[in-house]
């Protein structure tokens, strides 16, 4: 019987004062700081506002309670101009609470229809801008008392998420309320029909950016009334009339940018526009497949205006909108973000551009169309990686997500396009992330912490990550007080702990106490940084070191916790994994009993392999095979019901992986050691699904069912069993063919024992003892 271990692979209180240490000697008074103590309340205002400005508003809110001059900064108006809510739970409560500093709020970022609703008990009537994301559940009553109480509104943007019960009403209610509007941007709104857009084009004279984007139905006709229009996109929608476009769109007399990325817009509506409109200087229409399959497509004559397609070299083309000649290096918009001339048209296209770019970037990324490896490889992940330098948070959002996003390609089994992940490590990658991750915005930490968690998945990406620091830096992300930051980190430690290179840094940087933690802290109900820290957690216990360390900080509990009390199927089989790992080292640490003398552990395995879902039987099994070699955990195993459960777990995977299959007859095999477990092994009617698992096809399913075999046939009762159950052929079989040498030698033992001479006997003197009772 061999010991496996189970690795996934590539998948401050009240005081004001804060005690800091110096050498011991004389120094000058230095004001705020005394004998080695430092005030913080002696700060400069200046400098206390500056701090505040660099936490989220529940932090900035906590930190301001600490004393009465804090209390006092912390309400400035300068504080409360932009309000980021996406990361933390937002409702009618917290909103009241916050609404006294929201007086002059002007920017606001908030997620999910509970967040919409809550808006207007902010009582920010200043509201120039409002981003929203997760808004499928937001509806047209939400969205039009959210306008109606916002009338300086200036821009609205929804998305990139379907807005599925968002109609034309509430976009008639966005005209009628918002009259300076500029820009309007909504994704997935089924039907825009004609009199919504005509409204807009009545109340909103001032709209110069509108965005309809993955629509079904959109009015062409009446998109052509908005005559303030300057930029327009239409990218990813559906059932567009192109002949009304073509005839009507050229005549938009402010038209300046015009994106039709992702649609079937072809050649000659293409060329009408290009050719006709007066004012058009940029035509966005990467990935679309009409067009790029014309063959005609390069007759078009472009009348010195910018076409961008997948065919075409898009930063050079974008070099020629700057005057200057020397502005053709590959990253084209950070030129411009440190052009000295500043065009404030130029200005305002490059603007728009990073914007609809990143979207379609991310867009076509999730979408994984077929055909797209070359532009990837040659230009989009430059692409993504110069967006990412974007001083628009969302554009730099929206390119770590599509980095995250273009490298996979089977989120099942966590794979990723090695080609496309070493294309943004040569191209500077992993550093730029590295630096956005260590950005004091949470958005742009949780998503570049996602894009280096999918990279990390390739080892030589991996290998770069922890070379540049990014250990110490997903460490420190993993402790934030925003889930989906600690989540998102908690994936990056996952990926990188499959490597054994990595194990030893990662518990070096506080990583496996950072972990546990997390598993405390957000248990229950987050089961995404749930998953991942025991993912995690469960690599790391692989190594001998990191698992004491594990079991040092509290690891037992906490996962035991997850196992016994978490409904998620992910979260209970990354929870035994970590488990099994743990009781993997019973020869070097005493992990083995430490998770069987922990209340509830056995219990809970035993309940996890009656899991309707295969992994987490899987490694149920595993977790109690390792368990029970310790004798203590053998016996307690089988007294919480380990036999009857397993034996049911062995009869019922005669169609399953060979891995859950290994791990049930493992967990028999461990448990038959006792004489009484291998008694009632037998009684349960164990002996003929391991019979049947000795006939697979994997050798490792051969050792651990003839391991198990072996064990049984000590008992007289069960060799008879053996027997009449087909039992030695199927042992024959594995002496002559089993490619494993141990299977071999442990079949060969089982008959063996069966055919001695005295047991023979025994076997002789039990069916005459049956005979006779009959």
């Amino acid at each position: 019987m061999s010991r496996r271990v189970r690795r996934k692979v590539a998948k401050k209180g009240k005081d004001d004062v804060v005690s800091l240490s110096y050498p011991e000697n004389e120094v000058e008074d230095l004001g705020p700081e005394r004998n080695g103590f430092v005030d913080w309340t002696s700060l400069p205002d200046d400098t206390v506002i500056q701090l505040f400005s660099c936490l989220n508003y529940r932090d900035r809110a906590s930190l301001s309670s600490t004393c009465r001059t804090w209390r006092v900064l912390g309400v400035s108006q300068c504080l409360w101009s932009s309000l980021d809510l996406r990361a933390h739970k937002f409702d009618t409560a917290m909103a009241t609470a916050l609404a006294s500093r929201c007086v002059n709020l002007q920017k606001l970022r908030f997620r999910g229809a509970e967040s919409a609703d809550a808006i207007i008990h902010l009582q920010a009537k200043k509201l120039h801008e409002i981003s929203g994301d997760y808004c499928r559940k937001v509806t047209d009553a939400t969205l039009s008392v959210i306008v109606a109480r916002h009338e300086a509104l200036e821009s609205l943007q929804l998305g990139p998420d379907f807005c599925e019960r968002i109609t034309g009403d509430a976009i008639k209610s966005v005209a009628f309320c918002c009259p300076k509007l500029k820009k309007l941007r909504l994704s997935g709104i089924r039907d825009v029909f004609a009199d919504a857009i005509n409204a807009l084009a009545k109340h909103c004279p001032n709209l110069i950016d509108i965005g309809f984007l993955d629509c079904l139905n959109v009015d062409e006709a009446a998109l052509g009334n908005i005559l303030s229009v300057r930029f327009l996109s239409v990218a990813g929608t559906s059932n567009m009339k192109w002949g009304v476009v073509s005839h009507l769109w050229h005549k938009l007399p402010k038209l300046i940018g015009l994106d039709v990325s992702r649609t079937d817009i072809g050649s000659t509506t293409v060329s009408r526009l290009l050719s006709s409109s007066q004012s058009l200087k940029v035509l966005c229409a990467l990935n679309c497949p009409v067009l790029e399959e014309d063959t005609s497509v390069s007759t078009i004559k472009t009348k010195g205006k910018l076409l961008l397609a997948h065919f075409s070299y898009i930063s050079r083309g974008l070099s020629s909108l700057f005057a200057e000649t020397t502005k053709k290096g590959r990253n084209v918009f950070l030129d411009w973000r440190y052009s000295k001339n500043k065009d404030k048209n130029l200005n305002e296209i490059m603007t728009w551009l990073e914007c609809i770019l990143s979207y379609t970037l991310l867009r076509t990324a999730e979408n994984n169309p077929q055909g797209l490896d070359d532009f990837w490889l040659k230009q989009g992940a430059a692409l993504l990686l110069s967006l990412m330098q974007s001083s628009q948070e969302d554009v730099q959002e929206r390119a770590a997500t599509g980095l995250a996003t273009f490298v996979v390609i089977d989120d099942e089994n966590a794979s990723i396009d090695c080609g496309r992940a070493e294309a943004v490590m040569r191209d500077g990658g992993i550093r730029l992330l590295l630096n956005l991750a260590k950005s004091w915005r949470e958005g742009l930490q949780s998503e570049a912490a996602k894009a280096i968690a999918n990279l990390s998945v390739n080892a030589n990406v991996a290998k770069a990550v922890a070379e540049e620091g990014g250990i110490n830096i997903l460490v420190g992300l993993a402790r934030s007080m925003n889930r989906l930051v600690a989540e998102e980190a908690a994936g990056g430690l996952w990926n990188l702990s499959v490597g054994e290179e990595h194990k030893a840094a990662i518990a070096e940087a506080g990583g496996v106490k950072a972990l546990v933690d997390l598993i405390f802290k957000w248990s229950p109900g987050g089961d995404g940084v749930l998953e991942r820290a025991a993912g995690a957690l469960a690599n790391l216990a692989a190594d001998d070191k990191c698992s004491i360390e594990v079991a040092i900080a509290g690891g037992v509990h906490a996962l035991v916790m997850l196992a016994r009390n978490c409904q998620f199927e992910g979260v209970q089989e990354q929870a035994a994994r970590a488990l099994a790992n743990l009781a993997a080292h019973g020869d070097s640490n005493s992990n083995n009993a430490a998770v069987g003398q922990e209340a509830g552990a056995l219990e809970a395995l035993v309940q996890l392999t009656r899991s309707p879902h295969e992994g987490v039987r899987q490694e149920a099994a595993g977790a109690l095979w390792n368990l029970s070699f310790d004798d203590r955990n053998r016996e307690a195993i089988a007294a919480a019901g380990g036999v009857e459960a397993l034996v049911t777990l062995a009869q019922s995977c005669s169609n399953a992986s060979p891995g859950l299959q290994e791990r049930a007859a493992g967990a028999l095999w461990g448990l038959s050691v006792s004489e009484a477990n291998s008694i009632a092994i037998g009684q349960e009617g164990g002996v003929a699904p391991l019979i049947a698992l000795a006939r697979s096809d994997a050798e490792d399913v051969h050792e651990t069912a003839a391991g198990a075999l072996w064990n049984l046939a000590f008992n007289h009762s069960n060799a008879l069993r053996i027997v009449e159950e087909g039992g030695v052929p199927a042992l024959v079989h594995l002496c002559s063919s089993s490619v494993s040498k141990m299977a071999r030698f442990m079949a060969a033992l089982a008959l063996a024992y069966m055919f001695d001479e005295r047991h023979l006997q025994q076997l002789l003197l039990h069916q005459l003892q049956q005979h006779w009772h009959k």
